[in-house]
């Protein structure tokens, strides 16, 4: 089992952009559309938004103040937010407005790499729950904003 969680917390974020890459090879041209314009302005607002957070708040990483070596090799370094959460969710929270079905298994991935990360010793849930929440608060915002738009020149056609 320590394996598995260690490979999770190392690689299988990759499976994420694959899939969501596939998906929008996959999607008619509308839709790749609104997932280009709404993809880049939410994923740079939550990558600033997690730098801001790093900038406020500093939590040591488990394996610095605990002493134990972690599963994983890592920087001793502020561990919040985890960037691999961050990148992971915001993809989730992306694919959910245009595919709920896919967007539930990329938030199954999501789960399982942050879990893994702080089975490793690198992060804390709150690393995690801090990445979750950023996502879902810049994807939602950039959404309310791009829907208003969107709907605006639907009904000008």
């Amino acid at each position: 089992m320590t394996n598995v969680l260690i490979f999770c917390a190392k690689y299988l974020f990759i499976l994420s952009p694959v899939v969501v890459f596939y998906f929008f090879y996959k999607s008619d041209a509308e839709i790749r559309k609104r997932i280009l314009v709404l993809g880049a302005l939410s994923l740079p607002l939550s990558y600033i938004l997690g730098v801001i957070g790093r900038m406020l708040y500093f939590n040591p990483r488990p394996f610095m103040v605990s002493g134990v070596e972690p599963l994983i090799s890592h920087a001793a370094d502020n561990g919040f937010p985890s960037d691999h959460t961050l990148l992971l969710a915001s993809i989730a929270s992306l694919v959910f407005i245009f595919n709920r079905k896919l967007a539930a298994w990329l938030w199954v991935i999501t789960i399982l790499v942050g879990i893994s990360r702080v089975y490793a010793g690198v992060h804390h849930f709150i690393d995690i729950l801090g990445s979750i929440s950023i996502a879902i608060a810049s994807t939602a915002l950039v959404y309310v904003i791009i829907r208003k738009l969107w709907n605006k020149n639907n009904q000008a056609h």
